[in-house]
């Protein structure tokens, strides 16, 4: 199959830089229940993510900031390659994690029935990353780490003991620090049912034995009470510290669940309660999975910075306790933004699986985890990496050049009723409009291929006429965007009448879902009630479903205010009811307008990834004046423009005016001449 991994933008890790953290153990797909509270065998649907422990604490001390690599197999297939790129999306460093050409990647099928069973099921019979060899260990990367961490299922064969062994004598030797997540399953070490994945604890003198015999080689063990018992042989917490304290002087970190965690750095005391101790956060407990890989991805972070055992407990306990309110392992693991916001406000925030605001950053600040495009605002999602310490105010004031770092130019073809209209008054069936789009759509491909726009281009298309141009469109680093209004709707309809849950459930992550609002602040009130709830139940639907949102603002015709007076009142209106668009599309207005939109959009949004401006079939002229009016802007991003490009030429090959081949060459001249108006209006402004 083709290796698409060159076409995501890699993480900060792929560059050589020195890294903080290796880790070396599992990596497989996680098929999670849609349905909470449903039997396993009851569920209908699964969400699929990344996942595995060594997977899900590289990702998310990755989030934490830290340059992280992973040492894992996967297998030569699809679900490999998305650990692969998911991985990339992520920063993790993926040099050393190895294709199998003959074993399967690892799945996992699991559910959620209460809050305290989570049936699930381990597809791990001889699979990739339980062939990790010594070969797939690069020593030097290895050896320049801050630290290595290994989860304990990778000592339960002896082909793997051998080769975690490798990997801490090489970073024992290079003074690397050795962190080790017992990370204890008993249907890993085959003492139970191979169904049987939920059950935590069954003591076995065998396992402990095993895993007593590298104790030694770890500076830092990490643990739950049942874990600390199979490394310690006994089921008294205290009894099991003090037999680990006697194979070894590592830092013991005893993970207690709501009660907080525990860190033991000397003697064992009479007392639990006597080590290190930092309370654990009240929330509502959804999902117990992945909190554990969470609390040591929060725990290293402050264990690598130095920031002392009590700071680190808090960001471990903090981070476990955002996992457990989410559904699935690594897609809810925190970023250091959210974490650090928690922190400096939980005096205020009683239940944070319930805060808009946490909610809302997590959203934001984990977009580019789940489909990480280039078009993306890369100086924004560095400022979420590196510059915490700023206010989200002070992370949005981005310069000029870099606000154009990235400039998009959209080819919108996603019209259906005005397509509707010329194809009527050409006598053509509208059965022609889908071959149509795939004729401009071929048009956008060969102005992107030919320039170089790879990244800074992409179209608007819809489903109703476009559907074999979406299909074919997506994955290839275009940026995308379709419609879910039903044309000229006024108050908002969704297509077809659907509600908004059944359109995007079969979408790919990477469409964004564009609406268009004919829209005003002075709406009589009835119908300025009806537009807001469908903006709101939008707004809700995309944070469900991890669709982008762009919101088209259009005032309507009978509007009495100047156009930017109008847009800016409808904004400031939208962002007023809590609803945050990722995306504006908004029409050509005076300077002044543009440029208080783009301040209200920065200080309210600053994770908002930017305005493109529309064309409303203006001509070419008309449109450098609107072009100049939102150029240098920090929110600016391009242009999302339609008939200017297409319109006449549509109309004369529904007329059989101009055949296949012009039509696509007409198109193609006037879309690469508005990319070169858009450029000489930024230039002259």
């Amino acid at each position: 199959m083709p290796d698409r991994a060159t076409t995501i933008e890699t993480g900060k890790n792929q560059l050589n830089e020195p890294l903080d953290l290796v880790c070396l153990g599992r990596a497989g797909v996680d098929f999670y229940a849609d349905q909470v509270g449903s039997r396993l065998e009851d569920v209908g649907s699964f969400a699929k993510y990344i996942g595995g422990s060594s997977t899900n604490i590289a990702c998310c001390s990755s989030r934490m900031g830290l340059s992280t690599a992973l040492i894992t197999r996967v297998g030569n297939e699809h679900m490999g390659q998305f650990i692969r790129e998911q991985l990339q999306r992520e920063g993790v460093d993926t040099r050393m994690v190895s294709t199998d050409p003959e074993r399967l990647t690892a799945l996992v099928v699991l559910g959620i029935k209460d809050s305290d069973t989570f049936p699930l099921i381990f597809y791990r019979e001889n699979c990739a990353d339980m062939a990790i060899s010594k070969d797939d260990i690069d020593a030097d990367i290895v050896a320049s780490a801050k630290a290595l961490l290994i989860t304990g299922t990778h000592f339960s064969t002896e082909a793997i003991y051998e080769t975690s062994c490798h990997a801490l004598d090489i970073a024992r030797n290079a003074g690397v620090k050795t962190a080790l997540d017992i990370d204890y399953r008993p249907v890993l070490w085959g003492l139970t049912s191979k169904g049987d994945g939920e059950t935590r604890f069954i003591a076995n003198d065998k396992v402990t034995q095993h895993l007593q015999s590298i104790l030694p080689k770890f500076d830092l063990v990490v643990g739950t009470e049942e874990e600390i018992h199979i490394a310690g042989g006994s089921t008294d917490s205290l009894q099991a510290l003090r037999n680990i304290r006697q194979l070894s002087d590592a830092v013991l970190v005893l993970k207690r669940g709501p009660m907080g965690a525990t860190v033991f750095d000397s003697a064992i005391p009479g007392s639990l309660d006597d080590g290190i101790t930092v309370k654990g956060v009240t929330v509502e407990v959804l999902n117990v999975l992945g909190a554990g890989d969470a609390f040591v991805s929060g725990f290293l972070r402050g264990w690598l910075n130095d920031e002392g055992y009590e700071q680190a407990l808090r960001y471990a306990n903090a981070c476990g306790a955002l996992v457990v309110s989410r559904h699935g392992c690594t897609p809810a693991m925190p970023t250091k933004t959210e974490l650090d916001y928690y922190l400096a406000n939980s005096a205020n925030i009683s239940r944070p699986d319930n805060d808009n605001e946490l909610n809302y950053l997590h959203r934001v600040t984990t977009f580019h985890t789940i489909n990480k495009r280039s078009y993306l605002n890369t100086a924004k999602t560095q400022a979420e990496q590196s510059q915490a310490e700023q206010s989200p105010a002070e992370q949005s004031q981005i310069t000029r050049a870099e606000a154009n770092q990235t400039p998009l130019y959209i080819h919108a073809f996603d019209h259906r009723s005005q397509l509707e209209d010329m194809a009527d008054i050409a006598g053509v069936d509208h059965d022609r409009i889908a071959t149509l789009k795939r004729h401009l759509f071929a048009a956008t491909l060969r102005v992107i291929n030919d320039n170089g726009l790879q990244g800074h281009a992409g179209l608007l298309c819809d489903g109703k006429f476009g559907q074999d141009v979406l299909n074919e469109a997506s994955g290839q680093d275009l940026w995308i965007a379709r419609p879910v209004e039903a044309p000229g709707s006024r108050p908002l309809e969704f297509e077809d009448g659907r509600s908004i849950g059944t359109i995007l459930k079969t979408w790919p992550l990477e469409h964004i879902v564009k609406c268009l609002f004919f829209y005003s602040a002075s709406d009589p009130v009835d119908l300025h009630t009806a537009q807001d709830k469908k903006i709101v139940e939008l707004y809700d639907a995309c944070c469900i479903s991890h669709h982008q949102l762009l919101l088209e603002i259009i005032p309507p015709i009978d509007e009495n205010l100047a156009t930017g007076e109008s847009v800016y009142q409808s904004v400031e209106h939208i962002l007023n009811m809590g609803v945050r668009p990722d995306w504006w599309k908004l029409p050509s207005m005076e300077r002044i307008w543009a440029e208080r939109i783009d301040q209200l959009v920065s200080a309210q949004t600053p994770y908002c990834q930017g305005i493109v401006v529309l064309g409303l079939d203006a001509p070419p002229s008309q449109l450098a004046e609107s072009f100049k009016a939102f150029s240098g802007l920090r929110t600016t991003r391009g242009f999302a423009v339609g008939r200017t490009i297409f319109g006449k030429p549509a109309q004369s090959w529904l007329a059989g005016d101009i055949n296949d081949d012009e039509l696509i060459d007409s198109v193609a001249e006037n879309y690469l001449a508005l990319i070169a108006l858009w450029q000489s209006s930024i230039s002259i402004s």
